[in-house]
């Protein structure tokens, strides 16, 4: 495992130096990028889980809080641009990279801001190595993919994942999935608010990123459920509760319903602090500075006690 900077590729997604952390998951050697924005103590931001997840998305909450930190932004193993192989992705690849990360690059005890799906992972390492992490924001935090939301038992999402990942059909129902129209559908349904912010641009931008060699792999995992880190609502409320250091919850007051109920309850846990905003599933890069504005004195409080 190692850190090397990179020059002309892969290009800057936050305007900040991009660098590569290459790490080995049976028997394959992963390449992830990451992306360093601001000086001062480091701020790990780590995006949501999706068919389109890349770190530009914590972008803009990354340039507001690169004066006060040094924000480290990543791109998940299966996403973005880092390596995008065939390998079963699942939680414990996920665990493994992200303990593995954390003690290679970051310097620890750090704070971190980890939207969606990301949250159960983040409380997972929290809840092994207590020193880790300084304070924790989880911003419209999830654990369960799509189709579990929708209810479709194991056998099912199971199959599902095997025509994604299989060639020519796989590649075929990848496709339609990603077609800017679906993309833009998507949005309006559960991840933005404002349809006016889902410009050509902005979707030809999206859908650009699901258009690399083994794009269907990793967001197959996800959408099916394979990536949920926790399997009930009670594990994941356990995992808040073990926790030894501040947490804060940032709540989209438009996510759908299922979803909100989820981030209600583990808001409702003592000593959880929290903030109901406007946005829904994507609200971190929707309404990025709400939540900055939201979250920045947590985040300080957590730079100060370390100085």
């Amino acid at each position: 495992m190692s850190t090397n900077l990179l020059s002309a590729s892969p290009y800057s997604e936050i305007g900040g130096v991009v660098q590569e952390y290459f790490w080995n998951w049976e028997n394959q050697q992963l390449r992830v990028v990451y992306e360093s924005l601001g000086k001062g103590t480091q701020l790990l931001l780590l995006p949501a889980f999706s068919t389109v997840s890349t770190r530009s998305e914590m972008g803009e909450i990354g340039k507001l809080l690169s004066p006060n930190f040094e924000v480290v932004a990543v791109d998940w193993p299966g996403f973005g641009q880092s390596s995008r192989l065939a390998v079963n992705y699942g939680p414990a690849l996920y665990h493994d990279f992200l303990e593995g990360f954390v003690a290679s690059v970051i310097k620890t005890p750090v704070a971190v801001v980890a939207a969606g799906h990301s949250a159960a992972y983040v409380l997972q390492l929290a809840n092994k190595i207590p020193s880790v992490f300084s304070r924790i924001v989880l911003v419209a935090p999830t654990w369960r993919g799509p189709l579990r939301v929708m209810g479709l038992n194991q056998q099912i999402t199971g199959t599902v994942r095997e025509l994604v990942r299989s060639p020519f059909v796989g590649q075929i129902l990848y496709k339609l999935n990603t077609l800017p129209s679906f993309l833009n559908f998507m949005y309006r349904r559960h991840v933005y608010v404002d349809a006016a912010k889902l410009t050509p641009d902005f979707i030809q931008h999206k859908w650009r990123n699901t258009q690399q060699p083994g794009g269907r792999y990793a967001p197959a995992a996800f959408v099916t459920g394979t990536l949920d880190a926790v399997d009930n609502q009670a594990d994941f409320l356990a995992l808040a509760r073990g926790l030894s250091v501040p947490l804060k919850v940032v709540i989209g007051e438009s996510c759908p319903a299922k979803s909100r109920a989820e981030m209600d309850a583990l808001a409702t846990l003592p000593g959880v602090q929290t903030a109901v905003l406007p946005g829904s599933l994507g609200m971190h890069e929707e309404y990025p500075q709400a939540v900055v504005e939201a979250v920045r004195d947590f985040l300080l409080s957590s730079e100060s006690s370390l100085s």
